[in-house]
């Protein structure tokens, strides 16, 4: 009777020590998850940046080079540099949205691997349990 105890105990013991390791993988891909999309913040910031400066460097040469030509930056040349300037902004703004939805996606599959990791360890908490019953009542029969 001893050895089915211990056995019954083991068996509890593997259980508990499997859901528990499912949790912790759970929340270790959520905060890789959450990592990852902190890093494609800051790389898509860093990129925000490269373009602005780019932006700034061409629009600085235009600006000198229209003034060593002595043209004039009134009328249509400075309602062509506004359109421009508006259509980079309309750029600047869908990558923005497209880096903001990136991380999203990727905080979501860290959440989503979160729920599956607790939904195995709740899964292997029930089979671990009715396998329990079945070995106390083999223990009580004996």
């Amino acid at each position: 009777m001893t050895f089915v105890v211990t056995a019954a105990a083991i068996a509890a013991t593997g259980t508990v020590l499997s859901t528990v390791a499912q949790v912790q993988a759970g929340k270790a891909a959520e905060e890789a998850a959450e990592i990852a999309a902190e890093e494609q913040r800051i790389a898509a910031q860093n990129e925000e940046l490269k373009r602005r400066e780019e932006l700034n460097r061409v629009l600085a040469s235009n600006i000198l080079s229209q003034a060593v030509s002595g043209i004039d930056s009134t009328g249509s040349r400075k309602s062509l540099a506004l359109k421009t300037t508006r259509t980079i902004s309309g750029s600047e703004s869908f990558e923005g949205l497209k880096s903001r939805l990136m991380q999203d996606s990727t905080i979501l599959q860290g959440k989503t691997a979160k729920s599956m990791a607790n939904m195995q360890a709740a899964a292997s908490l029930l089979q671990g349990a009715g396998s329990l019953a079945s070995d106390i009542n083999t223990i009580k029969t004996t």
